[in-house]
């Protein structure tokens, strides 16, 4: 079996799809694409598609190495969300010849269904906690969501107290029997998510993610010393190497490698035995589509410190597959059964996702400060 082609698809609201092709005829699908840089990302597929043409895609491992060591200039976000898509795509080919689902590659399942949580949203805490009545009702045991932004470096005690009512109402809507997880996106200085941290600390928080930017370990460390919610982080970390520094500082109790930019499959995997021998669990970051969702779940299902899945939770449950898989996901109390299918265990049914083509032109919100300074979104 060879590959013949690599084909992208900029997809709505802001996903980069992959397909590979191969002379069988088996076709292998992955998501890859940097928020804000989609059509960048495009253009290193293209590249990287040079190297695989002709190649046997079952030889995933060989070429993970190729993609990532045949370029002089190593990580970063660009190469490794290509690289990212184009494996998600050569384990489905893979495992679809084999008629296996991939998991059954990884080892097998170790459990049954993964657990997920969505994103509440809102601009008031009614809102919010509406939100996650709402999201309670329908069976799910945890959701997430932000701080406002932007966030001074030292903001004020308003400001503090706004986020501490915030999450108050949320825990009031839906009890302690429910999880909140919150996300700071690293928008917090270290001082400023030390005192966070330490108010919102009675609520009960299942993590706290990305307290602060991740370029600086030692400083994600002395907030994880700091304070007894656990801390998350790894969406914008790359390859076991990233994660390594992460893990041995011991500033994280969970990581959150994203299958779209760690590396794929291969290195999640890896990342998460990394991550399994410091006693550290994995939540695999996932704000993208369902072609992303169905290479998490696969390693969710055979992931022994699997922790929690995250999806999106549109109103038009796109992220799940609505108009784009031939049989979309379906979250039942709170969780998704684990895929049976071969490959990723699902179908991408293009005509339908030709209606969601895009020119691949979102853009990165941009926050601003009163002062016209930029401020971290």
């Amino acid at each position: 079996m060879r590959i013949v082609k690599v084909r992208t698809f900029h997809v709505r609201p802001r996903w980069l799809f992959v397909a590979v092709e191969t002379d069988k005829g088996v076709i292998g699908w992955g998501e890859a694409v940097v928020e804000g840089q989609a059509r960048v990302v495009e253009r290193m597929i293209g590249d990287l598609a040079e190297y695989l043409a002709g190649r046997d895609p079952r030889r995933i491992e060989h070429h993970w190495q190729g993609m990532y060591r045949g370029a002089f200039y190593r990580g970063g976000a660009v190469l490794c969300s290509a690289i990212s898509g184009i494996d998600q795509a050569l384990w489905d080919i893979t495992a679809r010849d084999l008629g296996v689902p991939v998991h059954a590659l990884l080892g097998g399942a170790v459990r049954d269904s993964v657990r997920m949580y969505g994103h509440a949203r809102g601009v008031t805490d009614a809102e919010f906690a509406h939100a996650a009545r709402r999201s309670r009702s329908a069976g799910m045991t945890a959701i997430k969501f932000g701080l406002d932004g932007p966030v001074r470096a030292l903001d004020t005690v308003e400001y503090v107290d706004r986020q501490v009512a915030r999450v108050a109402a949320v825990r009031e809507a839906v009890g302690p029997a429910f999880d909140i997880a919150l996300d700071f996106h690293g928008r917090t200085s270290p001082a400023m998510a030390r005192r966070l941290a330490e108010r919102l600390s009675p609520m009960g928080p299942l993590f706290i993610e990305e307290p602060c930017l991740p370029e600086n370990v030692d400083a994600l460390a002395e907030i994880a010393r700091a304070t007894n919610v656990p801390i998350a982080a790894g969406e914008r970390i790359f390859t076991k190497w990233g994660f390594r520094e992460l893990l041995e500082r011991r500033a994280v109790s969970v990581v959150q490698p994203d299958l779209c930019h760690a590396g794929g499959i291969s290195e999640v995997r890896r990342i998460a035995a990394m991550a399994e021998a410091h006693y550290v669990a994995l939540a695999p970051h996932n704000p993208l589509g369902p072609v992303s969702l169905a290479a998490c779940l696969q390693v969710a299902a055979s992931t022994p410190n699997f922790l929690i899945q995250e999806y999106l939770a549109l109103d038009d449950g796109a992220d799940l597959g609505a108009g784009i898989l031939a049989v979309p996901f379906s979250v039942e109390n709170g969780h998704i059964a684990v895929p049976t299918g071969p490959g990723l265990g699902i179908e991408v049914d293009e005509a339908q996702l030709m209606d969601r083509v895009y020119a691949g032109d979102w853009t990165t919100p941009r926050f601003t400060h009163q002062d016209g300074s930029h401020g971290d979104w």
